[in-house]
């Protein structure tokens, strides 16, 4: 990789074989290109659409979410029935080791059968994430709202984004970029960024509440991306994760197996375009 500026630290360029691909790092070039400047970095790269077949795809994803519930109570509705579903398999183990992937993937797949499987993907290696966090910080349980947030900034699931092209020449902090470049607006330097977390490579939901411990937002929270491209289902992933997660911080509390102490908990990913956690069990004591 070849960093083009000294300066800025934030333009690079990838060659992959015949390709050329810039790389924008850090939270201040991300949203310049994807929000600031989304005209300029609106398209997608060779294997998604673009201009009016994009429009049209994203209209039709739009209104097929919303005719399958999105935003209204028939689909909170059918979210905590599968959190019901999920939290009666957790209940079968009678706090037993067991490894609970299977069990998260189809609860959240069947909030809507598999209409958008790397959106139900992402959304149940969240949970996944989440519950190997609660085992090892058992502490946070109590600010669920700043741990969801944090959680999803922490596993960076989607480190690369998906990538971008230039519909024309781009000039962009003192560089042009040709026309159809492929550009990849690096989401992990935007969640990992120094500048905009207090310990950025820590688990710490303190980052999302002030000092009255209070929920506050950062606009460096970008797990869905941002701008016109930003993830369609994003509304429908918040829901999901509100709702599994207080539904299963209420039922359970989480546990290593036996022989496990919480700080041989693994947190380091496997490592793929999707960042999930390295298989583990865990023990879900009833709370009540």
């Amino acid at each position: 990789m070849l960093q083009l500026s000294e300066k800025y630290g934030e333009i690079y360029t990838l060659h992959v074989g015949p390709r050329k691909l810039v790389v924008l790092s850090g939270y201040k070039a991300v949203k310049e290109a994807l929000v600031t400047r989304a005209e300029d970095f609106g398209e997608r790269g060779v294997i998604f659409s673009n201009g009016e077949l994009w429009k049209s795809m994203r209209r039709f994803t739009l209104s097929t979410l919303r005719d399958f519930g999105m935003g209204k109570k028939s689909i909170e509705a059918k979210i905590q029935d599968e959190v019901i579903a999920l939290t009666e398999s957790f209940k079968s183990h009678n706090g037993k080791p067991f490894n609970a992937h299977l069990l998260v993937n189809s609860a959240v797949s069947n909030v809507i059968l598999d209409l958008f499987a790397a959106g139900t993907e992402t959304t149940s290696t969240t949970i996944r994430w989440g519950i190997l966090l609660m085992m090892k910080y058992p502490e946070i349980q109590s600010t669920t709202d700043a741990v969801i947030h944090e959680l999803q900034r922490f596993a960076n699931i989607v480190p690369l984004n998906l990538s971008h092209t230039t519909p024309t020449d781009v000039y962009f902090r003192g560089y042009c970029i040709p026309k159809g470049t492929e550009v990849i607006p690096l989401l992990s330097s935007v969640l990992y960024d120094k500048t905009q977390w207090k310990t950025p490579y820590q688990f710490n939901p303190n980052h999302f509440l002030d000092k009255d411990g209070k929920f506050v937002r950062n606009d460096a929270f970008m797990p869905f991306s941002a701008g016109r491209r930003a993830c369609a289902g994003e509304s429908l992933a918040k829901m999901e994760l509100f709702l599994f997660f207080t539904g299963l911080l209420q039922a359970f509390t989480f546990y290593p197996p036996p022989g496990v102490s919480r700080e041989d908990l693994n947190l380091v990913p496997r490592i793929g375009f999707t960042l999930v956690p390295t298989p583990y069990k865990t023990c879900a004591k009833l709370n009540y």
